[in-house]
């Protein structure tokens, strides 16, 4: 049985790739800042039959990590890892005159300090998994220059060198950094809340994230808007 730790995992992107894996007969390790939220996510997806763990907290609490990483240890192991809780740094953004630098240090520390510490955390576990997986969830602000998103778009470019670096220093594990493209979200609604421009649901860019599990390609950066054409 293969065991899975998704942080961000009440709503969005983290929910709907939880519910493909829980529907897959994955037991989940389910991480979120809101315990209502979560638990009400964890009970819809046990339905499917697996074993699902809802630890409410925050992934830039060390304690929390650890929690997470042990409760997956109770279910057999570890064998992915998926890092998508993400902070904006500013709600709704602004440009960087304006950004405080309290507000960047969140986004760092979430988005990127968080992500590190947690897979440090996991690597025993990842290490002894026959399939052995981080899943660094990006953005195409990491690579591209977007007005306002500039806090943002450098914790993820600043997580993306990391999932970079670890895929040559860990070759047994697959790391892939993936860009999920354009989705609508509460943090898209939050980052930029007068664009009432409809977006794709973040459940359509799932198929994306599977084909990765099962092709389980090299280590690297790898967009699902292209991967979902068959590029």
């Amino acid at each position: 049985m293969s065991v899975a730790v998704i942080t961000g995992a009440s709503k969005g992107l983290g929910r709907a790739l939880a519910s493909a894996l829980a529907q897959r007969g994955w037991d989940l390790v389910l991480d979120a800042r809101t315990p209502e939220v979560l638990h009400a996510t964890a009970e819809a997806l046990s339905a499917y039959g697996g074993r699902v763990e809802a630890l409410p907290g925050d992934v830039t609490d060390a304690g929390h990590r650890e929690g997470l990483v042990a409760a997956a240890w109770k279910l057999g192991g570890l064998d992915l890892l998926v890092s998508n809780a993400s902070a904006l740094g500013a709600e709704p953004l602004v440009r960087l005159e304006a950004l405080s630098l309290e507000g960047l240090r969140r986004a760092l520390e979430v988005n990127v300090v968080a992500a590190l510490g947690l897979v440090q955390e996991a690597l025993p576990l990842l290490r002894a998994s026959a399939a052995g997986t981080v899943i660094a969830v990006s953005s195409d602000a990491a690579a591209e220059a977007y007005e306002t998103w500039g806090g943002y778009g450098a914790s993820k470019a600043a997580l993306d060198q990391l999932a970079a670096v670890l895929g040559e220093e860990e070759p047994g594990v697959r790391v892939w950094a993936v860009d999920p493209g354009d989705m609508g979200t509460d943090l898209y609604a939050a980052a930029v809340p007068d664009d009432a421009d409809p977006r794709p649901a973040p459940g359509s860019v799932v198929p994306a994230f599977l084909r990765l599990l099962d092709e389980r390609p090299a280590s690297g950066r790898y967009s699902a808007p292209f991967l979902l054409e068959g590029r």
